[in-house]
């Protein structure tokens, strides 16, 4: 860059930096005469390599108020859309309600008056001076010449007014530590089965069987069938049966023969490098594979491979399956997502979509058919993709903010999305992001769960009740409970 000074008797002098302090009257561009103006405040003085990060940092600081006041939204359309179940309440109701639960229900109408008296002013000045504030700053910076947009940014939705979407109501997960568990191996694939009664736990090549009770872990069984490090851990749907996907390259289907007993039923091998994702169809016939590629295996009498797809050209980190069970969607380090289909003649799965990204990423969840998600890697933005009804593609369509924190990132731990809660399980550096699904389609970070470190593996149960995890900072299996705001 260089930029001459426009200061008088400075004209000769090239722009070396900017002054960021939001107080001073001085020129924000400066050069070396300019400096003795700004000697008051020189810790606000920034280079032009740092000056992109700096703005990117003021986005960022935007994104966090708006998330604030969407947040207040979200709380304001709760309490409305449960006043409304009193909308139209007669005398007749009251008079069955009795006359302690009428003293409740009237102190809690009357909260609301207070509520208003109390905040709305203060509420209503600060709309009033954020505007004012939103409107200088768009003065100054708009219409601005020279500046070259970037196509590939995303103007954020979620500024457009929503309600929630039934059955999500605010929520937290509560840790109860003394029901934690000390586990000094690493714990990289965590599993609960389809009634939360049991947990499973992969601890290097070691499978750890756990009843449990209400949050409580009691160790039954472990099993080291596996030569390296277990990755993958999967419940079957219908039976306590589960399968195992390891660094060693093989899955096992492990079968449960009682009093809560399993033993090694059968061995898939196949793959040429680790397994890193693996799914299970909602039927139990069908196991989905990834790792050096996509393998799908179909039950008969016993386990048999069935097909591969090798689009991808690096390890494929993450998979997943919609509800119909006919359509797979997976990423891999190439910078690739697939989307894959069953073909309804000849029951093969095909390629129909390759979406080129900007940025690699190691997580992705659909959400529903038209929708799914993708986390980047090492970044504070996770992309949602939305199904063109004319094109039949998927395109993305937002950016959403959400907590990292590192430096660095693990490719374990899979999201998850639980319909009925409308929540959407994030792993992403040192967060655990708990996301919750509005009805516009967008994701708001309801809670988020910071750990020492990166290295966090865990999974959500089917219910979305309990949430489990182990990180390296406390060395703990932990278990979070979900609670309802």
């Amino acid at each position: 860059m260089y930029i001459r000074c426009t200061q008088a008797d400075h004209q000769n002098q090239q722009i070396i930096g900017f002054c960021i302090d939001s107080a001073c009257t001085n020129q924000k561009p400066y050069c070396h005469l300019c400096l003795p103006s700004h000697i008051q405040h020189n810790n606000k003085l920034t280079s032009e390599e740092l000056l992109s990060g700096w703005i990117q940092e003021r986005i960022l600081a935007a994104q966090d108020i708006q998330k604030n006041v969407q947040e207040c939204k979200i709380a304001l359309d709760r309490l409305i859309n449960f006043l409304f179940l009193y909308n139209n309440f007669n005398i007749q109701q009251l008079t069955e309600l009795g006359l302690s639960k009428i003293d409740q229900l009237i102190k809690g109408f009357s909260q609301i008056g207070d509520c208003e008296e109390k905040l709305f002013k203060q509420l209503k000045q600060s709309i009033e001076q954020t505007k004012s504030f939103v409107n200088e700053i768009i003065k100054k910076i708009k219409n601005q010449p020279n500046i070259k947009q970037n196509d590939n940014i995303q103007i954020p939705q979620s500024y457009h007014l929503s309600i929630l979407e039934p059955n999500s109501n605010p929520f937290t997960f509560d840790l109860t530590k003394q029901q934690s568990i000390k586990q000094v191996q690493w714990c990289i694939a965590i599993a609960f089965n389809k009634d939360q009664s049991i947990v499973i736990a992969g601890c290097n090549n070691e499978i750890k069987v756990f009843q449990h009770i209400q949050g409580n872990l009691n160790l039954i069984q472990i099993f080291s069938e596996h030569t390296k490090d277990v990755y993958t851990l999967n419940f079957m749907k219908n039976t306590n049966d589960f399968v195992s996907g390891s660094e060693d390259c093989s899955i096992i289907i492990w079968k449960v023969t009682g009093n809560d007993q399993w033993k090694c039923q059968q061995k898939l091998f196949g793959h040429s490098n680790k397994i890193f994702s693996l799914l299970l169809s909602n039927t139990d016939d069908l196991i989905i594979s990834g790792s050096d590629t996509i393998k799908f295996w179909r039950k008969q009498d016993q386990w048999l491979f069935q097909q591969t797809i090798i689009d991808h050209t690096d390890v494929v980190y993450s998979l997943s399956l919609n509800e119909e069970q006919n359509k797979l969607i997976s990423c891999s380090f190439d910078l690739l997502i697939l989307v894959i289909e069953l073909q309804k003649l000849d029951k093969k799965w095909s390629v129909t979509q390759k979406i080129y990204v900007d940025q690699r990423g190691f997580r992705l969840c659909l959400i529903n058919d038209n929708q799914f998600t993708f986390q980047l890697y090492c970044k504070e933005q996770m992309y949602v993709y939305v199904l063109d009804s004319n094109t039949n593609q998927y395109r993305k369509t937002k950016e959403i903010a959400v907590k990292f924190g590192s430096i660095y990132d693990n490719c374990l731990f899979p999201q998850q999305y639980q319909k009925q809660k409308c929540l959407l399980v994030n792993k992403n550096g040192k967060h655990v992001n708990l996301m919750k699904k509005l009805q516009n389609g967008d994701f708001i970070v309801q809670q988020s769960i910071e750990f020492d470190n990166c290295i966090i593996f865990g999974q959500l149960s089917d219910d979305g009740q309990y949430l489990i995890t182990w990180d390296d900072g406390s060395k703990e299996i932990q278990i979070r409970k979900y609670r309802e705001l």
